[in-house]
């Protein structure tokens, strides 16, 4: 971007072609009063209170742009004046409360820098207010029509839920739907709160008042969110220990000042009564409090019992995607050392393990290609399998303003659902068919001569074989597979084809299915095809994760057949560089995956089971056998926050920190390392995962080294070339790093594969599986096709979201159906259901909707007293062994 240059008040400074006034004041290092801005938002010039002279004419900074050469006067006495009236007469119509002494509000502070006294504030008040949401608060005699709250909801978050009614002086920010707002369009990501200039509109309780950018008494702690996989930067506000608010950092990489009903809000679960504070031993069949030296005294014996009666193979540890990098690299660790075995797995096999495989086959990395930056950069996004406006908000809403905006937008999704509903292609694949999907693009990006013949001629291979392969998948084909009508896909697949840099964004609709990874690879074709990745004429694939740690638990290798780094365990070269750091053997044996230990249990192999913080009873499938092999295994030992399913089956339950008791780092679904520090002590005699596992492997007399979480990342630095140039120290003074990062003096690297791919030849692959049906097919019997997700206000399991405010947003849990089937199976709206499948049974709420197709249902996982992972199916996919989450045959009644 070119730069010009202006004088503010006889200063030159040099600014941006394009920037406002008002920055150029600001980089001068003056400020103004801005009443109606926001840095986030498109400027109004409404307030009149950032009134400067350019040129000898008064202008309202923040709307009028910078010339080149522009003289700006701010400091005049007529200028201070005007700037003040303009100040006064807003504060002047509201009630004393807005000026009152402590008040920690934008306006509030105005006023005292430009010492207008709380006496001016001189309005009646009367309008009322609106207290029927749990986290938004509305006084509406504080509200000044500035429309910062509209504009950020309409351009930030894109719900438009907000607008303002009224005329003159009597004009208010209201739902836009009218009524309470708590059954308006609000998603609660908190921007409207953050961004209100008089504490109209507040969070309730110790937050209120604290903003952002407002200044505070109380302590901040910087860190990085531990819900979905975004990585939003957020700070912490703490008062007398307890979390008082968790606001969005403005200069977070990633969420640039914005955030989600979880990430700023789902924080009262920390002091829910119902959390852990000490361990608990199951005796005569009930779990008791006991003090942490008998716990960890009968977690060594039961695993030195388990390791004599079946040797190393009979432990087996589920890592977690929710704990730190650092955590997950210590419990890889301890069960190759400690116990000697590659008995671990992480969640990331029920998720991501598919893109794991896929990405790697095709390109040579497990991880996204590109940087999210350069995603929102694209000029066409292909969303598949993804509904990250409800998933991964932040996301959402940048790839909505990126629509907005004029990017092109197509959307592969069976549900008619968030970025859905604004696409300029919407396909509706059947459940289970994306790999004819994707074959059907790929085929007529070829035959319209929208693929990249150079990109594929140098940096290629395998095009003769899906050339073949593709010629069975025209668009009449697809269309009878898919159900996708053929315009639709020829549509699609020139809009993709035709873009100047395209990305794809895709999701657990592509990996949770009996050929995930088939799906993945094949997705992967459209990106070579179009020599859309790893060059400057595209963005290749981003996965969105899921957990706050997808990425970072199998990057710190907690996986059974690859150590830190993605170095296999059956590589002699590899085992020996991680011996050579450990001092002790590596098995060349992979271990058991998650599927493969609960079928251990069950058969009576596996003798003893470490969880950690997974409630793999509620999120895994077929969850009656999951509880079945938990029975049956002799020693099952649980991390937990709460008394969930998984932990009412264990044997011994320690109480475990959560993600802002926590000291380390995450990896979110871009590669970047980001810092994870504790905002608050743990609770009780609640410990960090990372001083469990260290617990344990000294009450198993052994010296696991690490003894902090910055040396446990150093140390995996010494075995994983590709995180070698990562420290907390370098974390702490530059920010996010994204991975590959090889040296402490490089940079990571953001877009991959820019000189070539990490393949074995340097090029990418292109695959040519053959379309295969999905595990379960409906039939008479089980007419109606289960897919299951997320829903917006709640996260997995739900022992966090389920424990606060959220439970007010989304109460129940839905089985959404079309309209057709309710009419059809005599389900009515609102009322209780059975879902059965030759699985299990579960009870759900209706709702009736066209959401859903024809044919097909949905729902969450988020409530595990519904049961809904009792009706999954133990399908997988043929090469992760990753469950099909999104094809299970069902049938509904009334209960």
């Amino acid at each position: 971007m070119t730069g010009i240059e202006i004088e503010v008040d006889g200063r030159n400074v040099a600014v941006p072609e394009g920037t406002s006034l008002l920055a150029a004041v600001r980089a001068a290092g003056i400020e103004l009063p801005t009443l109606c801005s926001d840095d986030r938002l498109s400027p109004a010039g409404s307030c009149r209170t950032c009134l400067v002279r350019a040129d000898g004419h008064i202008a309202a900074a923040c709307v009028t742009p910078a010339a080149s050469g522009v003289r700006v006067e701010t400091a005049s006495d007529d200028l201070r004046r005007l700037r003040r009236d303009a100040v006064e007469l807003i504060a002047s119509a509201l009630p004393s409360r807005a000026l009152a002494v402590g008040n920690p509000s934008e306006l509030a502070q105005v006023c005292r820098s430009l010492d207008i006294g709380p006496d001016t504030a001189q309005g009646a008040g009367g309008r009322g207010g609106d207290d029927s949401h749990p986290y938004v608060h509305l006084d509406r005699d504080l509200c000044i029509a500035c429309g910062r709250c509209v504009r950020m909801c309409a351009e930030v978050q894109g719900t438009f839920a907000l607008t303002l009614v009224g005329r003159g002086a009597d004009t208010v920010v209201a739902p836009g739907t009218g009524g309470p707002w708590i059954e308006s369009d609000c998603v609660a990501c908190g921007g409207c709160v953050d961004t209100c200039p008089t504490g109209a509109i507040t969070e309730p309780g110790p937050g209120r008042g604290l903003t952002s950018a407002g200044p505070t008494a109380a302590a901040r702690t910087r860190t990085t969110c531990g819900y979905c996989g975004v990585g939003c930067t957020l700070d912490v506000v703490t008062r007398d220990g307890e979390v008082a608010a968790v606001l969005p950092a403005r200069d977070g990489p990633v969420n640039q000042g914005h955030a989600c009903v979880k990430g700023r809000f789902a924080h009262g679960y920390l002091t829910s009564p119902e959390r852990l504070t000490r361990p608990l031993l199951r005796r005569d069949g009930r779990l008791e409090a006991v003090g942490w030296d008998e716990a960890l005294g009968e977690v060594a014996r039961g695993l030195r019992a388990a390791v004599g009666a079946g040797g190393a193979d009979a432990v087996a540890a589920i890592s977690s995607a929710r704990a730190t990098n650092e955590e997950n690299y210590l419990v890889q660790k301890f069960m190759r050392v400690v116990i000697g075995t590659n008995n671990v797995d992480n969640c990331s096999r029920l998720c991501h393990s598919p893109s794991a495989a896929g990405l790697t086959a095709s390109f040579g990395l497990s991880g996204g290609t590109d940087s999210f930056d350069d995603v929102e950069r694209s000029d066409c996004l292909l969303v598949v399998g993804a509904n990250p406006v409800e998933a991964h908000p932040v996301v959402g809403a940048r790839l909505l303003r990126q629509v907005l905006h004029g990017a092109d937008l197509v959307v592969a999704d069976p549900r008619a659902v968030g970025l859905a509903l604004h696409a300029d292609v919407h396909l509706r694949p059947r459940p289970g068919t994306n790999v004819a999907l994707f074959h059907g693009l790929a085929h007529l990006l070829l035959a319209e001569g929208l693929a990249d013949e150079e990109f594929l001629r140098e940096r290629a291979t395998g095009l003769p074989e899906l050339t073949e392969l593709l010629d069975d998948y025209p668009p009449g084909r697809v269309a009878d597979i898919t159900g996708v009508p053929a315009a639709d896909l020829v549509a699609a697949a020139r809009l993709y084809g035709r873009a100047r840099q395209p990305a794809i964004v895709y999701g657990l609709g592509v990996t949770e299915h009996l050929h995930g990874t088939d799906g993945v690879r094949s997705l992967a074709n459209l990106a070579i095809l179009r020599g859309a990745v790893g060059t400057d004429r595209g963005h290749g694939l981003s996965p969105l994760r899921g957990q706050n740690n997808v990425q970072g638990a199998s990057d710190m290798g907690a996986l059974p057949d690859v150590l830190p780094g993605y170095g296999k365990v059956t590589d002699p070269a590899v085992r020996s560089r991680a011996e050579a750091v450990w001092g002790a053997p590596v098995q060349e044996r992979p271990g058991l995956r998650i599927p493969d230990m609960f079928a251990a249990a069950r058969a009576g192999d596996l003798r003893a089971l470490w969880v950690i913080g997974e409630d793999v009873c509620a999120t895994d499938p077929d969850a009656n056998r999951v509880a079945r092999a938990l029975d049956t295994c002799p020693l099952v030992i649980c991390n937990e926050l709460f008394l969930s399913e998984t932990a009412r089956h264990a044997d011994i339950v320690l109480p475990a920190a959560s993600w802002l008791e926590k000291d380390g780092t995450f990896v979110n679904f871009d590669r970047r390392f980001q810092r994870v520090r504790p905002a608050v002590p743990p609770p009780g005699e609640a410990c960090t995962d990372f001083e469990i596992v260290h617990a344990v492997a000294t009450a198993m007399g052994t010296d696991i080294g690490c003894p902090t979480p910055a040396e446990a990342l150093a140390e995996c630095g010494r075995i994983a070339p590709v995180f070698a140039g990562l420290s907390h120290e370098r974390l702490d003074r530059e920010g996010a790093i994204p991975w590959p990062c090889s040296s402490l003096d490089r940079p990571g690297e953001a877009k991959l594969y820019e000189e070539r791919f990490a393949t074995p030849d340097g090029r990418a692959r292109l695959a040519a599986p053959p379309y295969l049906p999905p595990g379960e097919q409906p039939d008479d019997d089980y007419p109606l096709i289960l897919v299951t997700g997320r829903r917006w206000a709640h996260y997995n399991s739900g022992s966090m979201t389920r424990r606060g405010g959220n439970l007010t947003l989304d109460p129940v849990d839905f089985l959404d159906l079309n309209p057709g089937d309710a009419l059809r199976y005599e389900v009515h709206d609102g009322v209780p259901l059975t879902v059965e499948s030759r699985h299990g049974r579960a009870t759900l709420i209706a709702r009736v909707s066209e959401q859903t197709a024809p044919g097909q249902v949905f729902c969450s996982f988020h409530f595990p007293a519904s049961g809904v992972n009792r009706l999954t199916s133990d399908h997988a996919d043929t090469v992760t062994s990753c469950p099909e989450y999104k094809v299970t045959a069902v049938r509904v009644s009334a209960p």
